[in-house]
């Protein structure tokens, strides 16, 4: 029963891909090894084998070791709503929303849980794996943490700091942070390590040898810039970029500001065939898009207001005039509705907002939030579909006659007269191969990946990096 927390000199630094190699390095080692995140904040949520959610990152460390997703491996969730306060979200179940000034009144409630959480997958495996939470070096926060050192001297864990030297100021990352640590804090680190380096890793020996000298910590390795990242699902919404280039099939997505489960859009960045472009503030939704989807939001009234003042509501009804397809996934399905009540003020401020009508349905939003992993079959093609639901909110109206998909023989969305705009809550969809291939046959194209072979493929070829780069078996040597 041994652990080894990743901490990180800041946020994305790489410590959730990190986390993910040695996980899979572990696992071939024929170790059981499950993956941990006290504290995460993310709107990028996967629903877990027990009714809960987690942060995206740790589905995709669970993955890598092997496992289902589980509430433990993310006890504490947090889910931004607006730019000061955020949904909590424990053990997999929603508790509060709270302004972030109110936060740190709450976080000493939430170390209970948390040791919990991690006292459970301690017992079951071999090895747990940790990911740090933004930088121990926000000192400002220490009091009360959950997130890094506060939970590394409470559960007794070694720590890794990871620095980011494609960023700049390596040095100062690293020997900046344990400058200002609490001695006790400091003494938990049992070493460092250098990531996403670009170039010839010779040139760094001597800033290298610099920072074991300055700080006494022991080096663990530095690691190149691993290009196949982008294969992967991302948590942070500022990973999303550009999107990709190829393709002639062009698909555009809104790039709402609370944009939530974007995960969605991973398996059709892959596609060969498809050229994927995020359109981002102030741009214009492209003339030549074939689909555009409005993804998921974690303020759907307040994301469409957002839409409206990017002139984006004009440019859709133009698309659609022009024969273009539209889909609507989760929020985004809400949004194509003829309207959005929000009666109890769970998403923001009481009150109704007129949807975009392209879809005959209404939304009335409710304080039950659906979590549940679904099986369908794609209305139109038949072909087998499966994803997740993580919702509030009940849709319904004549559109839901023409349903998307049906789950179990029960309609599942809406879908226009022509077929041409639909709607869904089904998070997920184009993970699967068949579905993904039938819907983008109905756009006119082929598609030629495999979604989950990838995936996993990149995951290998992730820790073989790690295996070259790193001293793998000294950090899993670390763990205590």
């Amino acid at each position: 029963m041994k652990a080894l927390m990743i901490q990180g000199c800041g946020s994305n630094v790489g410590k959730s891909l990190l986390v993910a190699g040695l996980a899979r390095a572990a696992r071939r080692r024929g170790m059981s090894v499950a993956p941990f995140k006290p504290q995460n904040m993310s709107n990028n949520a996967a629903v877990t084998v027990d009714g809960g959610e987690i942060g995206r990152a740790q589905a995709l460390q669970a993955l890598a070791a092997g496992l289902e997703p589980h509430t433990d491996m993310n006890p504490v969730l947090l889910k931004p709503e607006t730019d000061t306060g955020a949904q909590v979200v424990v053990q997999g179940r929603r508790v509060a929303t709270v302004r972030a000034r109110d936060y740190a009144a709450l976080k000493p409630q939430l170390m209970a849980p948390v040791l919990e959480s991690f006292n459970r997958l301690k017992a079951a495996h071999d090895l747990i794996i940790v990911e740090g939470a933004g930088s121990p070096a926000e000192v400002n926060l220490r009091r009360g943490d959950i997130a890094n050192m506060g939970f590394a001297r409470a559960a007794e864990v070694p720590v890794v700091l990871a620095g980011d030297i494609d960023r700049g100021g390596i040095i100062a990352q690293i020997v900046g942070t344990q400058a200002v640590l609490e001695p006790a804090d400091a003494a938990m680190v049992a070493g460092f390590l250098v990531n996403k380096f670009r170039g010839d890793p010779a040139l760094f020996e001597d800033g290298y040898r610099l920072i074991e000298a300055r700080t006494g910590w022991r080096g663990f390795g530095v690691v190149p810039y691993f290009p196949d990242a982008t294969k992967l699902p991302a948590e942070d919404a500022l990973d999303l970029g550009a999107g990709s280039a190829g393709g002639p099939l062009r698909i555009a997505c809104l790039a709402l500001s609370r944009i939530a489960n974007f995960d969605d859009l991973d398996p059709l960045r892959l596609e060969p065939a498809v050229s994927l472009t995020m359109v981002g503030a102030g741009q214009p939704v492209p003339g030549d898009a074939a689909l555009v989807i409005l993804p998921g939001s974690k303020s759907t009234r307040g994301d469409l207001a957002f839409l409206r003042a990017q002139g984006w509501d004009i440019d859709l009804a133009a698309h659609v005039r022009r024969g273009g397809h539209v889909l609507g996934i989760c929020g985004g399905y809400q949004m194509l509705g003829r309207s959005i009540a929000d009666p109890e003020g769970i998403e923001g401020a009481p009150g109704e907002t007129a949807g975009l009508g392209l879809l005959d349905v209404d939304t009335v939003m409710t304080p039950d939030k659906r979590l549940t992993r679904t099986r369908a079959e794609h209305a139109v093609s038949g072909a087998p579909m499966e994803g997740y639901e993580i919702h509030i909110g009940r849709t319904d109206g004549p559109g839901r006659s023409r349903p998307f998909a049906r789950v179990a023989g029960a309609g599942e969305g809406a879908m226009s007269a022509d077929g041409r705009i639909a709607g869904s809550y089904l998070h997920g969809m184009f993970t699967g191969d068949a579905f993904r291939a039938a819907y983008l046959a109905g756009l006119g194209a082929r598609s030629e990946a495999g979604y989950g072979a990838e995936v996993d493929r990149t995951l290998d070829a992730l820790a073989d990096h790690l295996e070259v780069h790193l001293d793998v078996e000294g950090l899993l040597g670390l763990a205590r």
